[in-house]
């Protein structure tokens, strides 16, 4: 397997670069690249980290995952590129200086119509899919969340529409079901439609992976950002190798690897999705009175709000069941801001039918 200046022969684990653009001050931008081929022939797994520059324990995950030893007993292939956003890395920040933006909503998406020609980062998530669309098996797309949230991953909403059959779609989404649970980590399911449009999130890695290529994915976020978590580091390295037990590229995790997962459980038994929840009214100085973790019913105080003085304002109360994922960073609210991250109960279907198909 090869990919830019990584070769890999059966049975080895070769490392190399990726260039996606050329730079004005000279040289070339260019993708750490780690591939793993094994002795048998099998599925092609990719895994990506780091596509915000500062999510670190994603990157982290995706070094531990690719270690020397990885190609011994696999069948097929492990694409790894640990750092999708060198731009962002070099200064520690969820952006590229490309353009201060997300990078994360710039990948294909046939039905987005402009006449505007493609910024940089466009160019480069184009090739990084191109890279990947036609060959990968599935792609396991590591991030983390905010600044205190607990682990979990994202299972994406599939669609169907012009581009697949709602048959074609469940059968996508079965399969993304199944790695998704392997992976271990606690399920969220994505935001529905159209808020999941609304966000651009179909341009998103995982997003373009599956609704235009139709590759499973998933999104693990591994707790938050800017530091390396040594815990959830361990649970994404055993989640990336249960993924490849699961396509049948290993027989086992190895055994030192299991034994390092803490195990992260989800505090509450029905299915539940993201959401942004609650919002103040009242702006002032928020005042949590939940922590990541907590279950919370409807009508729980998650907040209260208070002026500069510490004067009680309001009190702020969730609207559904569910749990808290993180709490919104900074202490400063304005009218309508989220207060927090909440998994809340999520009765709707994963497999949707696209809106304005």
């Amino acid at each position: 397997m090869e990919l830019g200046t990584a070769d890999a022969d059966p049975g080895e684990l070769a490392t190399g670069y990726l260039d996606v653009t050329d730079l004005p001050t000279g040289g070339a931008e260019r993708l750490p690249v780690v591939v793993a081929e094994g002795d048998a022939d099998g599925p092609e797994l990719w895994i990506t980290g780091t596509l915000h520059g500062d999510e670190a324990t994603g990157l982290a995950v995706a070094q531990d995952t690719m270690d020397e030893t990885l190609p011994t007993g696999l069948a097929g292939t492990v694409v790894c590129i640990p750092n999708l956003n060198p731009a962002g890395l070099r200064r520690n920040e969820r952006t590229s200086y490309y353009h201060d933006d997300d990078p994360n909503r710039y990948f294909p998406d046939p039905d987005a119509e402009t006449t505007r020609p493609p910024k940089v980062q466009e160019l480069i998530d184009r090739r990084v899919y191109e890279a990947f669309a036609d060959s990968a098996d599935a792609l396991v797309n590591l991030h983390t969340s905010v600044v205190d949230s607990v682990p979990f991953t994202i299972r994406h909403r599939v669609f169907y529409g012009d581009r697949r059959t709602e048959s074609a779609a469940r059968t996508l989404a079965e399969t993304q079901g199944r790695l998704v649970e392997a992976f271990g980590l606690p399920v969220l399911n994505q935001y529905p439609e159209p808020e999941y449009t609304d966000r651009g999130l179909q341009r998103s890695t995982t997003g373009a992976a599956l609704d235009v290529a139709g590759i499973p994915a998933m999104t693990p976020e591994l707790g938050g950002h800017s530091v390396v978590d040594d815990d959830i580091t361990a649970a994404g390295v055993a989640g990336c190798y249960r993924v490849m037990v699961a396509l049948g590229m290993l027989e086992s995790v190895p055994e030192e690897v299991a034994a390092a997962d803490p195990g992260f459980k989800k505090p509450v038994d029905y299915s539940v999705r993201r959401a942004q929840h609650p919002r103040t009214d009242t702006p002032g100085i928020v005042r949590h009175r939940v922590e990541p973790g907590d279950v919370v019913a409807a009508g729980d105080p998650v907040a209260d709000i208070v002026t500069p003085h510490g004067e009680h304002k309001a009190t702020v109360e969730s609207e559904r069941d569910g749990y808290v994922v993180g709490r919104t960073e900074g202490v400063a609210v304005y009218e309508n801001d989220a207060l927090c991250y909440l998994a809340v109960r999520d009765e709707d279907d994963v497999v949707v039918e696209r809106d304005g198909e």
